[in-house]
């Protein structure tokens, strides 16, 4: 299914057809962190400001929709962000790495995944991930998945 097709039966349901929102994939394994959003276990996500600032994107905003997309574009469902947050990678809590939902959801494994993958996500751009570099952590939760 297509993000308009998953956003068109969303909209008329809810009868919000003048919302807009994004759509977008997850970095690393998109397919198994969509599937995680669609059972409800990973309720959060980060990502560098930096690159929010370098692409000059808006940073994501509460009540905020998006439709999440597998590795092929696919629509899996659709989630509302109910809090944003700027915060230091090295300040990330426990909670937060438990809504992630990732791996045994602990702020060790959390930290782990994010360096590797912050230190390869800079590298395209020549910039050395460092432990105070600033996350926009989002929470969200899902409204309508197919």
């Amino acid at each position: 299914m297509t993000e308009q097709e998953l956003w068109k039966e969303f909209s008329d349901k809810e009868n919000i057809k003048d919302l807009d929102y994004e759509a977008w994939s997850f970095g690393g394994d998109p397919d198994r962190l969509a599937r995680l959003v669609a059972d409800g276990i990973k309720t959060a996500t980060c990502s560098l400001k930096l690159l929010y600032d370098r692409k000059e994107e808006p940073l994501p905003q509460e009540k905020q929709y998006s439709v999440i997309l597998d590795k092929r574009g696919d629509a899996v469902c659709i989630i509302q962000t109910t809090r944003v947050t700027l915060c230091p990678y090295c300040k990330v809590t426990e909670r937060h790495a438990y809504l992630e939902g990732e791996e045994d959801r602990t702020l060790e494994s959390w930290r782990k995944i994010h360096y590797e993958f912050f230190t390869q996500e800079l590298a395209a751009f020549g910039i050395k991930f460092q432990e105070d570099m600033v996350l926009v952590c989002e929470e969200f939760r899902v409204v309508y998945k197919k």
